[in-house]
């Protein structure tokens, strides 16, 4: 595990910030990342987290009970300030940087970076570890690991190519670098835009030349449903399918890691 710090009132978090910690543990937590969030009450942290965003939605109990402080990339200042945290944990990619830097001058920011499942596994320990929390996030970590290797596609099985869409107007899809893409390989599904940066926009005609056989239509961040599918049909009807999926399996990168692996056996078996 690259970043976990055994003195415990300083650590590195996953960019190689050093991040001092005025108490140990954290007794005031805010959190600004949904998946991370849902991973803290997995720890139990229920008294220490104090703050949470609009989108953190899981567990509904603190969604409704929590402070909320804006969203993942609004963040209210004043509002974190208020809560008077002694950690505050955010995400590379789903926070905004200037916003974080500003936290950082007056509260330890401990920031993550994931990319694919080794680095949403050493976020896991890194954040048990930071929080007093070690040995349980040890216990998740060892849960989500025995799920993958039991959910695991077969080697040589035929992996379906798939455009995984993640907004509507304009069309935006998962490129290769990014976690959902690692989720598509551990899924079993090729994804015809690996060679694509990010979250690239696309066009019919894009669509069209890169011939995905199925369209996985994301239900966040946008809200894909049903009355979205003969839309996509139109758009690219070489495809045999268009098929509305579980946008949070595919791409929180927390505790839910537990449920991703049967959920994408299951996937696998009801459209290929």
């Amino acid at each position: 595990m690259r970043h976990l710090c055994r003195i415990m009132h300083t650590c590195t978090d996953q960019n190689a910030r050093t991040v001092r910690l005025p108490v140990f543990p954290p007794q005031r937590i805010v959190s600004l990342v949904p998946s991370q969030t849902e991973l803290l009450y997995a720890l139990g942290l229920e008294r220490e987290v104090v703050g949470i965003t609009k989108f953190c939605v899981h567990p509904p109990e603190w969604f409704q009970e929590k402070k909320r402080v804006g969203g993942t990339k609004t963040v209210s200042l004043e509002k974190v300030a208020a809560l008077r945290p002694d950690l505050v944990i955010a995400n590379k990619e789903e926070n905004d940087r200037a916003q974080i830097e500003a936290l950082s001058e007056h509260f330890p920011v401990w920031v993550s970076d994931v990319r694919d499942l080794p680095t949403a596994l050493d976020m896991i320990e890194c954040v048990g570890a930071v929080t007093g929390k070690f040995e349980a996030a040890q216990t998740l970590v060892a849960g989500i690991r025995s799920a993958f290797s039991a959910h695991r596609p077969e080697s040589g099985a035929y992996r379906p190519r798939v455009a995984y869409f993640i907004w509507r107007k304009p069309y935006m899809v998962a490129g290769g670098d990014t976690f959902i893409q690692a989720m598509l390989e551990a899924a079993g599904f090729e994804n015809v835009f690996a060679a694509e940066s990010r979250y690239p926009e696309v066009s019919r005609e894009m669509l069209r030349a890169y011939a995905p056989e199925l369209l996985l239509l994301s239900s966040e961040p946008y809200p894909f449903a049903e009355k979205h599918l003969a839309e996509f049909q139109e758009l690219c009807p070489a495809a045999r399918a268009a098929v509305i999926v579980d946008g949070e399996l595919f791409s929180w990168y927390g505790s839910r890691l537990l449920q991703a692996p049967a959920y994408f056996r299951q996937l696998r078996e009801n459209i290929c």
